[in-house]
């Protein structure tokens, strides 16, 4: 049975500047068309849902690591992407945040349409679903971001955001229609967060009595929808951190992609002429397409691609970041034609990663790695929201 799951995230502020908000939606449709052609619009969905595999795919995008604004910003970036090609892909992405939000309904329709599907189901499904966290579960949380995004076959994940007045942090909610079999009793395989009080939840089993009395939707009489619990719970502190990461995983991929890449990966290096600082992002751009739910406990290791605009856990390289674009984009392009041999490369090097894992042990923490990045990130072209990253002057570039 497929479920869904809740995540937790300090409340941040402020616009993604258009530098970056570009390259996320053209890195964004790269990632989710390699997800379709290797497994099929079904898993796109299916990954969504996963709010630790979110956390990695908003975080490898170059978004702060840890806060509420990876929500807002991915799905941002997927819908301007992911909508220009819907009839290739086969995938909709319908509403957003404020006031983009209450346009789900008629972008649905507008779906529906298109595509010949149940439009009313899909309507009643988006509002179902937004009621139930925004109504049913009074937890404190008030939505302001409601994103469905439905398969030309019907299927759908919802992801949807809430804000607690007071406090700071926000809520994210993941639905997936599979396995779903009523929206009012358990349909969340667990909401989890920080303890605030008492709350009521008329989504529980325990509440059928009051729902009965209260919800029309309630005489659905639906048996219980209960998997594996999926909670994330992100930390609020804003630096990067070794506890935040897997060091055996992270420090294997690092060994790769620095020490053994370039030896391996020759088709990949004529194609851009990249070194070993590309291949690093590459790496966990291809964890995200093809590892599976198990690789993404620790988010936060995906900030070590392209960092954040903000600055932690490093500078948005963007000199890297377009390296890996162009990679990714022409691997795509190629097996679109039949010609899956960068595709493949591409895979191999998370192979590779995940198969150094066995024998690899870390020798040091994570903060080398962060300094030398922040030291070099005027030679990627490393920027934040506050500007480039400028180049050491000669005297400092003698210590170096």
């Amino acid at each position: 049975m497929k479920h869904s799951g809740t995540a937790d995230l300090p409340l941040h502020y402020g616009k993604v500047p258009i530098w970056l908000a570009d390259r996320m939606s053209t890195l964004g449709l790269a990632i989710i068309e390699s997800i379709v052609l290797e497994y099929g619009k079904a898993e796109v969905l299916r990954r969504l849902s996963d709010p630790f595999w979110f956390q990695s795919m908003g975080a490898v995008m170059g978004m702060d690591w840890h806060s509420s604004g990876i929500t807002t910003s991915v799905m941002g970036a997927l819908k301007r992407s992911v909508n220009s090609r819907s009839r290739d892909l086969g995938l909709y992405i319908c509403g957003g945040k404020g006031k983009s939000s209450l346009m789900a309904p008629s972008e649905l329709l507008g779906v529906a349409e298109r595509t010949g599907l149940n439009g009313e189901e899909l309507v009643r499904s988006s509002k179902l679903s937004a009621k139930v966290d925004n109504t049913a579960i009074q937890d404190g949380f008030q939505l302001y971001m409601h994103s469905f995004i439905v398969s030309s076959e019907g299927d759908w994940t919802v992801v949807q955001q809430g804000m607690r007045q007071g406090s700071s942090t926000a809520r994210r909610y993941h639905w997936h229609s599979a396995g779903l079999q009523s929206f009012v009793e358990n349909p969340h395989t667990s909401i989890y967060g920080e303890g605030l009080g008492t709350i009521i939840n008329l989504a529980d089993k325990q509440a059928t009595d009051a729902r009965t009395s209260i919800m029309e939707m309630s005489a659905e009489s639906p048996d219980k929808m209960m998997a594996e619990i999926k909670k994330l719970v992100m930390p609020s502190h804003h630096d990067l951190r070794s506890k935040d990461v897997d060091m055996k995983r992270l420090g294997a991929m690092l060994w790769v992609a620095h020490d053994q890449g370039p030896k391996h990966f020759e088709d990949l290096l004529l194609l851009t002429g990249m070194g070993p600082r590309t291949l690093q992002s590459l790496a966990l751009v291809s964890e995200v397409i093809y590892g599976t739910p198990a690789r993404f406990s620790d988010p936060a290791r995906f900030s070590v691609a392209h960092g954040g605009k903000d600055g932690q856990p490093f500078p948005v390289p963007l000199k890297v970041y377009d390296d890996t674009i162009q990679v990714l984009k022409k691997a795509v392009d190629s097996a679109k034609i039949g010609h899956s041999e960068k595709t493949e490369a591409v895979k191999r090097l998370f192979k590779m990663s995940q198969a150094a894992e066995k024998e690899f042990t870390p020798q040091h923490g994570l903060e080398p790695l962060l300094e030398r990045e922040r030291k070099d990130s005027w030679k990627y072209g490393g920027r934040t929201v506050f500007g480039n990253v400028k180049a050491p002057s000669d005297k400092q570039l003698k210590l170096f």
